[in-house]
């Protein structure tokens, strides 16, 4: 074992004793860690000379333990836990471990860094891989729809579900306090009291509802991903000339020694190069994990990055009708430690392991969500948009039922369509009105007018 293996192993030893005997002996940790003792204590030296471990006591009473702000994050990672519900962690591999371990080093401890664009320069699409190559293809193929269909068929297949999951996933790993239920409670009914937890969790829904609208129609470009940005922070940045817009103001990130470069000129050639770098992979997976990444490293915003990194990375997999991204079960400590090894190592071990194991939950639920759907009636699919732009019509701008279905040709579709048109405004209400783009104070106007078509 390397000298840097076995002072991870150690550290490691000492970390799960924090919470309960956080001071150690020498006798104990050989015995947790399976290390001789001369060669533990030699390491032991040399973690206290650059502080990484403190020590106490003399002779048989010496004890070694974590610095002091090293235990306060142990504990109030546990705290965030107890209040925000525990979740299970991916299986890390041995080198997702070995990062884990690193990044649980005192801050004092880690060397200062700021961006480095050879990160991206350095990316050639379709040559260069950030996900393992088999792992891309294999996300891939088990994410996508089967057959042709128009591009953002399956987001839109699975868009109620899918609103709930991303708007309360993407917020609570920034520290929403909404619980799942709350969150299905303010999207039904849309009024809330202000707080800033409910205008996160409406600003993602609406950016989600952008997004599936926009990207067919446009694809992944700078405007979509300002857009995203723009939606996500509405009344949540103290200027409105922010939102969507390179910020000139500098950022600081908590609990990492990576300081975000802040020059506008460089943000704004890097967000540019991050997208046209995405457009060109052929890998939707691998596409919709380099932007997550890239969008957080670069942090172009005044805020909301990784917000707005965790909706973008969608696009790609709307493009190839991939099973959507929601970031379900993800647990915050193992997010915020896995884009702290991008920032302060460009080691992206713990993120793509993460990526990986939280998409496939992801997939899992929505291919179930489809096969409940049963077999598509190809009558509908034939005239799904004729029947989104004839809904629209009539409910937000008040035409009648015979004006909507005016370019349709006389014969069995005209009569076919009518029915179809008549059976889904009955059925329409705030709580199924997204699937026709449309918001829910329109359709609540719409019904208390007595449902006019």
């Amino acid at each position: 074992m390397n000298q840097q293996a076995t002072q991870q192993r150690i550290l490691s030893a000492i970390r799960a004793r924090a919470a309960g005997a956080p001071a150690v002996s020498s006798s104990e940790l050989a015995t947790l860690t399976g290390i001789s003792l001369a060669t533990l204590k030699r390491h032991l030296e040399q973690l206290v000379r650059e502080q990484r471990l403190t020590r106490a006591g003399k002779a048989r009473a010496t004890r070694y333990s974590l610095p002091n702000d090293a235990i306060a994050d142990l504990q109030n990672v546990a705290h965030a836990h107890s209040w925000m519900g525990a979740t299970v962690s991916p299986p890390w591999s041995e080198p997702a471990r070995a990062l884990l371990d690193t990044l649980l080093s005192p801050l004092a401890a880690r060397n200062p860094v700021t961006y480095q664009r050879k990160f991206v320069d350095d990316y050639a699409p379709n040559v260069s891989s950030l996900l393992p190559p088999n792992l891309a293809q294999a996300l891939y193929n088990e994410g996508r729809m089967q057959g042709q269909q128009a591009a953002g068929t399956y987001a839109r297949k699975v868009l109620e579900p899918l609103l709930i999951d991303l708007s309360w996933s993407s917020s609570r790993l920034e520290g929403n306090t909404y619980s799942l239920l709350a969150t299905e409670q303010l999207f039904e009914k849309g009024v809330h009291d202000g707080s800033r937890d409910a205008v996160m969790l409406l600003n993602h829904k609406r950016a989600i509802e952008f997004m599936v609208d926009a990207v067919p129609q446009y694809g992944l470009t700078g405007p979509v991903i300002s857009n995203l940005h723009s939606l996500l922070m509405q009344d949540l940045l103290d200027s409105a000339d922010a939102l969507g817009a390179i910020r000139t103001k500098v950022v600081n990130i908590s609990n990492t020694v990576y300081v975000p470069t802040q020059v506008p000129s460089l943000l704004a050639e890097m967000l540019n190069t991050i997208v046209e770098r995405a457009r060109l992979i052929k890998n939707p997976a691998e596409a919709a994990f380099f932007l997550w990444i890239n969008l957080a490293y670069l942090q172009p915003f005044e805020d909301g990055n990784k917000r707005t990194s965790r909706l973008a990375a969608n696009i790609p997999l709307m493009l190839y009708n991939c099973a959507p991204l929601s970031f379900l079960d993800v647990d915050p400590h193992d997010y915020a430690l896995a884009m702290i090894g991008v920032y302060e190592l460009l080691d992206v071990s713990l993120a793509s392991e993460l990526f990986a194991w939280t998409y496939r939950r992801a997939l899992r639920k929505y291919a179930v969500i489809l096969e409940s759907m049963g077999v598509p009636d190809p009558f509908r699919v034939k005239h799904r948009e004729r029947l989104n732009e004839a809904i629209q019509a009539i409910v937000r701008e008040g035409r009648r039922a015979t004006v909507a279905m005016s370019s349709l040709e006389p014969g069995n579709d005209a009569q076919q369509f009518a029915a179809m048109l008549d059976d889904e405004l009955t059925k329409l209400t705030v709580n199924n009105c997204a699937r026709y783009r449309l918001t829910m104070r329109v359709v609540e106007d719409w019904i208390a007018r007595g449902r006019p078509r």
